[in-house]
């Protein structure tokens, strides 16, 4: 399944806010299609475990295949697969960046990341999905378009908050890894259990 590129609204409205996807928000409280004005109907349990998966989906603009291999890949550590789950996720470097209000959205900062505008440890780094380590440096390529872009950015969202897990410094353009991500830091509402749980049948 491709990544998906419609109205972004109506994915909103489905699933609920998903800060990483738009900034926008629907004037419509009702899901979207014919049936949305029953929205209240009690969802069974593969629904509920179903409409979680596709938060991470979206949220994070990431594909089925991309979502799937991330499920094996936290079942097979130690530790809870929920919360693995989310580390990896959270320490990709396109959701670093717009975390630390580099982009407007994830897919804003997947754009920054594939035109080369990032430097991770004094290198350019083009794929979004790189996994972010403690101790990584990330910069902004010294170019007055690149910065410029960042700024702007940065001025439209003067009241994000940067999680504990990242050090910022505004005036220079760059940022560091301190930690790994915090369970308490992630700013998505996700249960992510049922998303485990969902794909428990398949794997």
């Amino acid at each position: 399944m491709s990544r998906y590129r419609g109205p972004r609204l109506r994915i909103v409205r489905r699933i609920g806010k998903l800060p990483g996807l738009t900034t926008k928000i629907s004037k419509k409280l009702n899901p979207p299609g014919q049936h949305g004005s029953s929205f209240n109907k009690k969802l069974s349990q593969f629904n509920i475990r179903l409409k979680e998966k596709q938060k991470l989906r979206f949220h994070y603009g990431i594909t089925e295949r991309q979502l799937l291999n991330y499920i094996i890949k936290a079942r097979r550590k130690k530790g809870s697969s929920g919360r693995l789950l989310l580390t990896f996720l959270e320490m990709r470097l396109d959701n670093i960046i717009f975390r630390l209000g580099f982009a407007p959205t994830i897919m804003a900062a997947k754009q920054l990341i594939n035109h080369g505008h990032i430097l991770l440890d004094g290198k350019i780094v083009n794929i979004p999905s790189f996994l972010c380590k403690p101790k990584n440096s990330i910069k902004i390529k010294n170019s007055s378009a690149s910065k410029n872009l960042v700024s702007k950015n940065l001025q439209m969202f003067e009241t994000i908050l940067v999680p504990q897990h990242l050090f910022l410094q505004k005036e220079i353009l760059e940022a560091k890894v301190l930690s790994l991500v915090n369970r308490k830091s992630i700013s998505l509402i996700i249960n992510e259990l049922l998303v485990i749980e969902y794909y428990s049948r398949k794997l």
